[in-house]
């Protein structure tokens, strides 16, 4: 589609949370061509740490441990899948959540107020704002419109906030101006409310371009591994607050232009979706559907 090809399969469906993940191979075995085949963050930072990465600190993969910490309890499971291991070896060993990291952090007596400030470390430690509202709802198709934006068009995007993308409302449609081409975008959190939209692009009948589906009410930022928020919604609205002010704050804010991805593309992972990066950051899906427990 980005290259003018109007036959592509659309809508494409996020694939970035383990919970949807394992929600449509469960329960839509028939659509598992419509979800992107892009690997999860966690996933693709540990398949780079542990070939990029270690190649160039000259030590073995299994010698290296990636250990992640994520708002979310379904990471550790994605994590262990056997698509995602080399030779057995897990491309992510270990997924802690924000609690357990909290939790340590209280039984090592760590003060960070006493801590150096310092920078995380290069080639993988450089964010954009993009990057950021990944973990609000609307933050991902938003974060990938910023991007799609400029390849579709050739032209820079100047107004990088799409708040027509942002909210809290469950399920929810946008239409967003590509110079002068529609791109209609389905957003929904909460896996009911993504039923209602599976059902919908089942039946032929959404004319989305692109959906995203987060499992956790809000996003990530109400991930089951997150403090927890006791499904008071004012809590999970600060926190996406606090997610596109820090966004604003970032002096790179579209995930192509951050120049260690530029590098890394340049110097190893060849063109997008080359063989190298496909083998690296994409993935495929397995129909679980037997694995429903059937009563009567």
């Amino acid at each position: 589609f980005m290259k003018g090809d109007k036959n592509v399969k659309l809508p494409i469906l996020t694939s970035c949370c383990p919970g949807w993940v394992n929600f449509f191979e469960t329960n839509y075995p028939d659509m598992l061509d419509v979800p992107s085949t892009a690997k999860s963050p966690q996933q693709m930072f540990g398949a780079v740490a542990k070939n990029y990465l270690a190649n160039k600190l000259g030590i073995k993969r299994e010698d290296m441990v990636v250990v992640s910490i994520m708002p979310c309890v379904a990471k550790k499971f994605e994590s262990q899948r056997e698509e995602f291991k080399e030779n057995g070896n897990p491309d992510v060993d270990y997924s802690l959540t924000t609690r357990e990291l909290a939790e340590l952090i209280r039984q090592f007596n760590i003060d960070f107020k006493t801590l150096p400030v310092e920078d995380f470390d290069n080639p993988l430690g450089e964010s954009t704002g993009a990057a950021v509202i990944f973990g609000a709802t609307g933050g991902v198709i938003e974060a990938a419109t910023r991007t799609a934006y400029e390849l579709f068009t050739g032209k820079k995007l100047e107004k990088v906030d799409f708040t027509e993308l942002r909210g809290l409302e469950g399920v929810r449609e946008a239409t967003v101006d590509f110079n002068g081409t529609p791109i209609k975008i389905g957003i929904a959190h909460g896996l009911s409310n993504a039923r209602q939209l599976l059902d919908e692009v089942k039946k032929g009948n959404s004319g989305f371009h692109a959906i995203e589906v987060m499992a956790c009410p809000g996003g990530c930022i109400g991930g089951a591994g997150q403090p927890f928020h006791h499904g008071n919604f004012d809590i999970i609205r600060k926190r996406q607050e606090a997610i596109y002010r820090e966004d604003e704050g970032k002096p790179i804010r579209k995930s192509h232009e951050n120049p260690y991805i530029q590098a890394l593309y340049k110097e190893w992972l060849g063109a997008p979706c080359g063989e190298i990066s496909h083998h690296l950051l994409h993935t495929h899906y397995f129909d679980k559907s037997k694995h429903i427990e059937i009563e009567g």
